[in-house]
């Protein structure tokens, strides 16, 4: 009976341990983590694909010499900052980056207040035409604004022609020309920002207003002290992603200036593709494009930082 009762025990031990792994590997697979770990990697390695690999490769490109041979380590940057042509590229993105986006965010909130006190049907009507901007590709939009402002078929040229002006050299003249680089990149984006911040609007409770309104606050100092609170989270991430995304603009620079009148409104990304593509030197241009790292880098700390504070403090 004693033999019998020690391999029964035995046995069971066995069984209980064969058994142990399984049912942690099934709860390991059944985890919300796991699962949700899983649905996303096929997007991870197409992140990992297209994003972190060229990145580290764009970073082994630029401490090469121009013939790909030799190792110059920081030669490229160094040698970069000591243009005048760089420096200038460098005034240029920060110029047309910051003032875009600001001027975006601006009109963008202006637009989702009106449309927010549009009702129903017709706020529908008039959002899906304020977005017609930011669906149609920028390419072919840039081109229809290059025709508006060529020097010699000008649709601006021809009605101030027609009021007795004369015409304006929209794109032969630097300054000009930096205007008109941001303002069709304003008129690209600002749809982006409305439809963000009327969603904003749109979650913000209406019990706050009206608890406003007992209190006799007015419409600017609900604007100041309910909408503006509501909506500081959104607002900070839009302007980062749109200031990332403003930063490295190819499409609309390369199609109405080519980085000229006499490289005026050249930005990282066009004067990149100059001395990268066109001029042959692919580790120079490399290191042109990673100059935008360190400055995104440093806004995404700080806004995404403060988005994090807030978030917390609201939760606590």
């Amino acid at each position: 009976m004693a033999v019998g009762a020690s391999v029964s025990t035995n046995t069971t031990g066995r069984r209980d341990g064969g058994s142990q792994p399984k049912s942690s590997l099934k709860k390991f697979s059944q985890r919300r983590s796991t699962i949700a770990f899983a649905l996303c990697l096929p997007l991870i390695l197409l992140v990992s694909a297209f994003v972190i690999y060229p990145a580290f490769y764009a970073l082994y490109l630029s401490m090469l010499n121009k013939k790909m041979t030799a190792f110059v380590g920081l030669n490229n940057f160094t040698f970069l900052l000591k243009r005048n042509t760089f420096q200038l590229v460098i005034y240029q993105s920060c110029l047309f980056a910051i003032s875009a986006v600001l001027i975006k965010a601006l009109l963008g909130f202006i637009i989702a207040h009106l449309m927010h006190n549009i009702p129903g049907k017709n706020q529908r009507i008039w959002r899906g035409l304020l977005l017609v901007p930011w669906v149609i590709p920028l390419a072919l939009s840039t081109l229809t604004w290059w025709w508006m402002f060529d020097s010699s078929y000008s649709a601006f040229n021809w009605i101030l022609n027609q009021f007795g002006f004369e015409g304006v050299p929209w794109l032969g003249v630097g300054w000009i020309a930096r205007l008109c680089t941001i303002a069709v990149n304003v008129w690209y984006g600002t749809p982006f920002f409305m439809i963000m911040y009327l969603a904003a609007l749109k979650s913000v409770p209406e019990q706050l207003y009206e608890a406003a309104s007992i209190d006799g606050a007015n419409s600017v100092q609900k604007l100041l002290f309910v909408t503006l609170p509501m909506m500081r989270n959104i607002i900070s991430i839009t302007v980062l992603f749109s200031l990332i995304v403003t930063f490295a603009d190819f499409d609309i620079v390369r199609i109405l200036t080519a980085g000229g009148p006499q490289d005026n409104t050249h930005v990282f990304a066009t004067y990149a593709f100059q001395i990268g593509i066109q001029s042959g030197d692919i580790p120079l241009g490399a290191a042109d494009s990673l100059f935008m790292f360190p400055m995104l880098a440093f806004a995404a700390f700080f806004v995404l930082r403060g988005v994090t504070k807030r978030t917390k403090e609201i939760a606590a």
